[in-house]
């Protein structure tokens, strides 16, 4: 059985083309930023036969065309990899892309399997500087780098999200060290600058917790065109969005 937490029909923000997203529930990273913080606890959700997201996905298949497919976003999956392998193996024998948007944060023998059965990893670089990695998550940021060396040595393709927190992640000699890691990389085949938002906040009071950034502002469109600059400094042949 697979926790889930929720679902996204005809998603255009997770992966190419149209998704279908699965939202699961539990993480092993605590963002200040997270938008989701009532995915974070690995005991709530609904426990969901994986035949039944493989019928969903099916029924929504005439709408994916040539690119779409499902995402599973969290919460983070790769807590679940057991369980989401042998739905993967289904989601593949029904010819169904499948992405996964992940921290990276996880890799063991059945996150292997699991990204080995993947289209596409959304691989979400939190901050490449490892003491303000640790201050935004409250995790190591050595594990993420590891799993982003091992996709790329599978050749498995990747989309790096970086989200540009003002005052956290925002500084310009964090995003030239993170470039000038990944310069060399192979299979990178987008980065995408996701914008601090603050659409969650609401679901902290709900779930009686503090938001801990209330006073960070959202960026500027120059803030955003900056870091877009940088990336394409180092990634001239990629997309940058």
């Amino acid at each position: 059985m697979i926790r889930v937490h929720s679902y996204e029909s005809l998603g255009t923000y997770d992966g190419p083309g149209i998704r279908l997203v699965v939202f699961l529930q539990g993480c092993n990273f605590r963002c200040l930023y997270c938008a989701n913080p009532d995915t974070i606890t690995c005991e709530g959700g609904t426990l969901t036969d994986p035949k039944e997201i493989v019928r969903k996905a099916v029924s929504e298949k005439p709408f994916f065309g040539k690119k779409g497919g499902v995402t599973f976003s969290g919460g983070e999956p790769t807590i679940q990899a057991k369980e989401l392998i042998p739905l993967f193996r289904k989601l593949k024998d029904e010819e169904i892309n499948i992405c996964i948007d992940t921290n990276g944060g996880l890799l063991n023998d059945d996150v292997k399997d699991l990204f080995s059965l993947t289209d596409l990893v959304l691989l979400d670089i939190k901050q490449f500087n490892s003491t303000r990695h640790q201050l935004l998550t409250k995790k190591d940021n050595q594990p993420t780098l590891c799993t982003a060396e091992w996709l790329e040595q599978q050749q498995i393709p990747i989309w790096l999200r970086y989200v540009l927190v003002p005052g956290y992640s925002d500084f310009e000699e964090d995003i030239i060290a993170l470039c000038e890691h990944f310069q060399s990389y192979q299979m990178i085949r987008r980065i995408e600058i996701l914008p601090y938002h603050t659409l969650g906040v609401h679901k902290y009071e709900s779930l009686g917790m503090s938001y801990l950034l209330n006073d960070v502002k959202q960026n500027t469109p120059e803030q955003l065109a900056q870091a877009k600059e940088l990336f394409l400094r180092y990634f001239p042949d990629v997309r940058v969005n």
